[in-house]
């Protein structure tokens, strides 16, 4: 993909951190640079994490000024930073060139440090319990502009990401081309270099973008936001599910593991009243239990715009044990952040409408 394409993407100037190594090798080598030059630029972006031109001291200062002249350069601003008092989670408000805003949440395991990045600016969905729908879509985010989430963080905490979930604001198979753009550059051996095995990538279930994501030669996690087990109750939680049924899902399931022998991750949020039930975590079963699928619970995070609300957790270990005794492999998901914006766009959200005072540590 050449510079041209994100050209109109980025304004009037081409993103050239959207650029692969060879790709920027080849537009630099239009300008008549020498081979090496796309390498050093290649390496302060995606390696040493320049934030501008001026950072990059062994490139000839002409060159870097010619650069900042023809080609934007993405370097998110941080607006807010949420800590939490309970666990140390940290979220972040980040404003792109064009004013937008994106939320992204750095992690701490013992297994390593994992960021959450959004995929677009605001999202087209419509889940029930979703604060990034409420306000539609916006616009698709580039894979500089996904990139730059982590190297933001990176740079903020200074400490190193080892893992990336693409489960923030957005649905990821819906920028498809650029999803697939960062990943490559993410896990390239010029960049971090972080493991595909390290990757997770989410999806409410777009099962044309699930079958062309098998065939892409990626080692990546796909976690697939079910949420419920039929295609009724389904249907009340997300939309999507009109249009592609809980039979195609599994189907679009199964095929991705036969092609890249990745176990499938099952994200079933549950919401008290709405989908707790013991027939429930039976129908559940009966859909796990034929793939090679792994079910993560989430206590619902409640959104003071829904109505959703989260059940009691003797309910949710209760729902687990039931999965449990039909040898489903499940566990529920840490909760990070809980004192915080937790949920999806809702920093974002509050940002935009002014509101104060959601708890945690907040820097802004």
């Amino acid at each position: 993909m050449r510079a041209e394409i994100y050209e109109k993407k980025a304004g009037k100037k081409a993103d050239i951190k959207s650029l692969s190594l060879p790709e920027l090798a080849e537009v630099l080598a239009d300008r008549g640079e020498k081979p090496y030059r796309a390498a050093q630029m290649y390496e302060w972006m995606h390696r040493k994490l320049a934030r501008g031109f001026d950072e990059m001291t062994n490139l000839p200062k002409a060159f870097r000024e010619s650069c900042r002249e023809q080609y934007a350069y993405t370097s998110l601003r941080t607006i807010c930073v949420q800590e939490s008092r309970m666990d140390g989670t940290k979220k972040y408000l980040f404003e792109l060139s064009d004013g937008s805003l994106v939320e992204s949440v750095w992690m701490k395991y013992r297994h390593g440090n994992s960021v959450c990045i959004s995929s677009q600016v605001g999202c087209r969905m419509g889940c029930r319990f979703c604060a990034s729908t409420l306000d539609g879509l916006e616009r698709n985010l580039t894979p500089s502009e996904m990139l730059d989430q982590i190297y933001a963080i990176s740079l903020l905490t200074g400490e190193r990401v080892s893992n990336v979930v693409v489960m923030g604001t957005g649905e990821p198979l819906d920028n498809y081309d650029n999803l697939l753009k960062f990943i490559r550059m993410l896990t390239d051996e010029n960049g971090l270099h972080i493991s595909q095995r390290n990757v997770t990538v989410s999806t409410c279930g777009i099962v044309p973008e699930m079958k062309k994501l098998a065939e892409e030669n990626l080692q990546i996690t796909l976690a697939l936001s079910l949420h419920a087990a039929t295609d009724e109750k389904r249907c009340r939680l997300m939309p999507i599910a009109r249009r592609y049924s809980v039979a195609e899902l599994m189907e679009a399931c199964g095929y991705y593991f036969e092609k890249t022998g990745r176990r499938i991750t099952f994200e079933y949020s549950l919401v008290g009243g709405v989908n707790d039930t013991q027939e429930d975590g039976e129908q559940l079963s009966r859909l796990a239990k034929p793939l090679c699928c792994h079910v993560n619970l989430i206590p619902v995070n409640p959104v003071r715009e829904r109505e959703f609300v989260q059940p009691a957790m003797d309910r949710v270990y209760a729902f687990q044990k039931l999965l449990e005794k039909n040898r489903i492999n499940v566990t529920i998901r840490r909760e990070m952040g809980r004192d915080i914006d937790g949920a999806c766009g809702q920093l974002r959200r509050r940002h935009r409408s002014g509101l104060q005072d959601f708890g945690g540590n907040e820097t802004c």
